[in-house]
This record gives structure tokens, C-alpha cells and sequence, in this order.
């Protein structure tokens, strides 16, 4: 029998004719960049060719852990050799055991499984629109609507992307889930005049991501909890990209002091794996009964087992400590280059989730291929903000090597700006 172990090296198709293969049977989704990934080893993964690139990504924050951690893999090679799906028609040890940790490290009470972060504000939205039938029928008044954010992503399925902004996300699917008002990102007047009886949810990333790494205030947080106190309405969290330790706490409602009714993990959760999880007050599970929601996937032996070993090894390396250490070191390093270069308008994030915002979306773009070809891996996101979300394990001297790559290719990238601006100048 072959060995269908996927390596892109002989086993597999070459760049070349991946490349023409995908053009031809893949519904085209992605713009990919012209490099195959073969392995990774730490905060390194290593192309077809053998060249090795510094990962300041993640997989867009999912390896948390890095590549071919020795624990994951243990525990990923025991645990299929055991039980790799049951269905949730029957019991395994681990969702108990995952359920407790989860509700642990988060404050929350119940927990649903499911296969990704879409899936887990799915049904989150679904939670919040169900508990306000509750409340209705138990003699409240209550309505449907929901409160998103300005410049929020929270998926791409029908009820996710109906509360993510950008209408590039949603206006080719209309007609969408309806009911969804968005308020301007940490204006509170502006929340405080939408909000009323007709609300059933306040929808919030705490440090939105795709929107450019802007973490909520203070102030508009604790009115969205305030706001949905007043009429039983949910808070609800998504924790997505944020949350399993990525900002030096599990989440990041955590710095707040401010406790959502719902929140939403998924990325880091399981090691690399597809998971996702939903979590909330016992409140809000009242909503939700037997045959209601469900997931065929969601919450299976090896997720949970992977998820379980993710979260021991974050806690016993000390990696929440880690990330606060590392993550102001590389913002300082960042802010520091924000005095050589001036198309660097800001530095902002928390732990290891930063955003450095240029001035100019062209330069932007530019920057994600110049790093690159410096053997950096970065992405780009709300056009202008170039975004970081290294592994966990990323150290100092690291960051050290990822800012030279920044300084140098932000130096060849500008040049290159200056001379075709020039051009186009000239030939006016």
C-alpha cells in the first residue's frame, strides 16, 4: 500500500504542478503565494527547496505551538493509534475532561465542541437568538436584533458573516441572516442610542483582528455589559484569534475584568488541529436542549486529547508570562523601528497579537512578499496593518531577526515606491 504521508516533496506534485492542478479543480478561494511548505521544526518551517523561513504567523495564529512539537506529536500518534471518532451519539473521557479545563481557564459554565471558529459564532448567534425566545416566553420583552461592530469579522458562514463588516464579506451572499445593526467600533453614544428592548446580543471581538489589531476600550466594553444587564440581552465574545493564551491571558476579555455571556475559541485551541468551541453561562444554555444544535465532527477523541496536552503545555512552560514578555519586547522593537521609518503609523496589540499600521495599503501589500524573500512569514491585514501572531514559542533573538527582516525590506520596498512614483511623475 503507498504511503500518503503529504510532504510536497516526492511523495506529492512539485510547486509547478500544484500550482496548475489547484488552477484547474480548486474553486478559487485563495491568492496563494508561490512557496511550498514541506515541514517546520519550532518557530521554523522549510520549503520544498530546503530553504527555511522564520514563522510570524502561525498558520494566521492557529500553530500556536509551533511545528512538530514533541507533545503534540505524542500525543497525536497515541491517540489515533486508539480512537480517532465515536460520533456524539456516545461518550469519551475527553470532552468531560476538556469541558472542565476550558471552563477553568475562562470563567464560563458549559461548553459546545464543534470543528472551527465560524462554526463555534455560529453558534453562539445561535444561543443569543434562542434565549431571547426564551425570555419572551417567559414574559420579557425582548427582541432579535443583534448589535455588531464596525471593522468586525467573525466568519464566513451565512449568520457569522451577516455580523462581519466589510461588504466586500457579505454583499455577494445577501440576502443574509437579517436582524444585524453595526455601531461604530468604541463609540458609546453610538452604542448606547442602538441599543434597547429590540436586542438580544452585543456581538464584540475584544481585539478585533481582520479589522487591523484594535483592541475594545475599557469604557465601551463595560457599557456593553451594562447595556445587556439591563434587559437580559448576551454579551457575546469572540475569542477566536484572541483567546487560548495568545494576549498573555486566556482571553482577552481578561484584562478587562469584564465577563461575557458567551465566548468563542477556536485557532490555538487544538495544536494545528480543526476545533473550535463555544462557551457560556449557565444562563444563556438554558436556551439550548437536546436536538437543537448539534455537529457530527465536533468535540472528537483526537481534538479533545490534543486540545488537553495544548493547554498543559501552555501552562507548564508558562507561556501566558511568556507571551506578555515577549509580546511588549516586540512591540518596543517595532516602535523603535516606527522612529526610522515614517510610513509606520502605529504599533498596537497585546501579548503576541500586534498590528503595525502603514500609511500606505500599496507599501502594505508589497511588504508581505518582501518578507518573503527574507525568508519571513507575515500577513497583511485591513489593507494597511501588517500583522504578527508568532508561535508561543518565539524568543527575543527572534523577534530580533523578524525586525532586521522588517527594517530591510521595509528600506528595499520604500526605494522601490520612490522610484516609481518618480516614473509616473516623469512620464506626467
Amino acid at each position: 500500500m503507498t504511503n500518503m504521508i503529504l510532504d510536497g516533496g516526492s511523495a506529492g506534485m512539485n510547486l509547478a504542478a500544484t500550482q496548475a492542478a489547484e488552477k484547474k479543480l480548486l474553486v478559487q478561494t485563495y491568492d496563494r503565494h508561490a512557496v511550498m511548505f514541506v515541514s517546520g521544526e519550532g518557530v521554523h518551517l522549510r520549503d520544498a527547496d530546503g530553504n527555511e523561513y522564520l514563522d510570524l504567523l502561525s498558520g494566521i495564529g492557529v500553530s500556536a505551538l509551533g511545528y512538530n512539537h514533541p507533545a503534540i506529536t505524542k500525543t497525536i500518534t497515541e491517540q489515533a493509534a486508539t480512537l480517532l471518532h465515536t460520533s456524539n451519539l456516545f461518550y469519551h473521557s475527553g470532552t468531560a475532561t476538556l469541558a472542565t479545563k476550558l471552563t477553568e481557564i475562562t470563567g464560563m459554565d458549559r461548553v459546545f465542541f464543534c470543528n472551527s471558529g465560524t462554526e463555534a459564532w455560529e453558534a453562539a448567534l445561535k444561543i443569543a437568538r434562542s434565549h431571547a425566545t426564551l425570555l419572551r416566553n417567559e414574559g420579557k420583552q425582548i427582541g432579535t436584533k443583534i448589535l455588531a461592530l464596525e471593522h468586525s469579522f467573525h466568519g464566513r458562514t451565512m449568520g457569522a458573516v451577516a455580523t462581519t463588516h466589510k461588504a466586500k464579506y457579505r454583499e455577494p451572499f445577501g440576502p443574509l441572516t437579517p436582524g444585524v445593526e453595526f455601531v461604530p467600533f468604541n463609540d458609546v453614544a453610538a452604542l448606547r442610542a442602538a441599543f434597547s428592548n429590540d436586542v438580544c446580543a452585543i456581538a464584540i471581538e475584544v481585539l478585533q483582528g481582520e479589522g487591523g489589531i484594535h483592541p475594545v476600550s475599557q469604557e465601551f466594553f463595560a457599557a456593553a455589559r451594562e447595556l445587556c444587564d439591563s434587559t437580559g440581552a448576551l454579551l457575546l465574545c469572540d475569542e477566536i484569534q484572541s483567546g487560548i493564551g495568545r494576549t498573555g491571558k486566556w482571553c482577552a476579555y481578561q484584562h478587562y475584568g469584564i465577563q461575557p455571556d458567551v465566548t468563542t475559541l477556536a485557532k490555538a485551541l487544538a495544536g494545528g488541529l480543526p476545533m473550535g468551541a463555544t462557551l457560556c453561562t449557565e444562563e444563556a444554555a438554558r436556551a439550548i436542549t437536546p436536538g437543537m444544535h448539534g455537529t457530527t465532527f465536533g468535540g472528537g477523541p483526537l481534538v479533545c486529547a490534543v486540545a488537553l496536552t495544548a493547554i498543559d503545555t501552555i501552562e507548564h512552560e508558562n507561556l501566558l508570562a511568556h507571551n506578555t514578555e515577549v509580546g511588549n519586547y516586540f512591540m518596543e522593537k517595532l516602535r523603535a523601528l516606527k522612529k526610522k521609518h515614517d510610513c509606520i503609523v502605529e504599533v498596537r496589540g497585546m501579548g503576541l497579537m500586534i498590528g503595525m499600521e502603514l500609511n500606505d495599503d500599496d507599501v502594505a501589500g508589497k511588504m508581505v512578499t518582501a518578507m518573503l524573500e527574507h525568508h519571513v512569514i507575515i500577513n497583511r491585514t485591513s489593507e494597511t496593518v501588517l500583522r504578527f501572531l508568532p508561535p508561543y514559542l518565539i524568543t527575543k533573538a527572534d523577534v530580533d531577526e523578524g525586525v532586521a527582516a522588517l527594517d530591510s525590506a521595509l528600506t528595499e520596498v520604500l526605494q522601490a515606491h520612490t522610484v516609481l512614483a518618480g516614473d509616473h511623475t516623469h512620464g506626467e
